[in-house]
């Protein structure tokens, strides 16, 4: 009989949890990143972050080839294997980036909501907030199907625009650092229920698949996923599952990379039973 891990999926956020959101270290989860490579386990990274610093961050981890899904689910990338696919080498969800930074400037104009986007803000803003390097900051603004946006109004009217991007068709999520704005046809969860199509198509078997978050943008992917890991994080916001059942949904200790380690590690080991 197969083995559940035989065709398991880590699909994994990044900031916050498989990468130290303050040092942009992993060095923790190397160990664990090494025995599911060992296992031919892919790691699907899904984040925030754009195709651009995905791909590098894959380079880094070793991961280079995977599927990933960035922008929260408004960008997929395809398994460099699947370049006979239609989509290949990767999917837009919804409108292009500069289609919705017109909107958002439109709101601001019209209706006078303080806050600031990736376009308005040089890169030394950028790196202060974020820690990433000069290089990381240019591949964190090539966005192709989002808007970045640091809130400054007040919670009453973040409700209000809010509400004005969904009577337009778009929708607002916050991640670790900042709020994203993208097509409601997006998001990580219907992001990842898509690729999980065509591994099932590709391999005629539905993968298990063990999803790790940290905050309220993993919320989508963390329902579809069979096993939730929710690291330990720093949002405002708390967490909710539909399913919190403990036997599919736990939470982390620990904090970033070791609390990544600590879920994965819990997961495999209970599969392994």
């Amino acid at each position: 009989m197969p083995s559940p891990t035989d065709s398991l999926l880590i699909v994994s956020d990044l900031d916050g949890c498989l990468i130290d959101s303050l040092t942009q270290e992993w060095t923790q989860a190397i160990p664990v990143l090494d025995h599911l490579r060992e296992q031919h386990i892919p790691v699907i990274l899904c984040s925030s972050k754009t195709a651009a610093e995905t791909m590098a961050i894959q380079d880094e981890l070793g991961l280079q080839g995977e599927a990933f899904i960035a922008e929260n689910g408004a960008v997929i990338q395809l398994n460099d294997e699947w370049d006979d696919h239609p989509n290949y080498p990767r999917m837009i969800n919804g409108d292009s980036h500069e289609s919705i930074r017109k909107v958002v400037n439109e709101l601001r104009q019209t209706h006078g909501f303080k806050f600031t986007t990736y376009d308005d803000v040089d890169d030394a803003m950028i790196g202060e907030i974020t820690g990433l390097t000069p290089k990381m900051i240019g591949l964190a603004k090539l966005q192709e199907a989002s808007q970045t946006l640091i809130w400054r109004d007040s919670d009453e009217r973040l409700k209000v625009f809010n509400d004005e991007l969904n009577n337009l068709g778009l929708c607002m999520t916050e991640g670790g650092h900042f709020w994203h704005v993208l097509d409601q046809r997006g998001g990580k969860g219907s992001a990842l229920t898509w690729l999980i199509d065509q591994y099932r198509y590709r391999t005629g078997q539905r993968p298990t698949t063990v999803a790790v978050g940290d905050s309220p943008n993993d919320v989508s992917m963390l329902d579809v996923a069979d096993y939730a890991v929710i690291v330990q994080g720093f949002s405002k916001q708390p967490v909710i599952v539909k399913n919190d059942d403990p036997q599919r949904v736990y939470r982390t200790r620990a904090r970033g990379p070791e609390g990544w380690s600590e879920g994965v590690e819990h997961v495999m080991n209970t599969l392994s039973r």
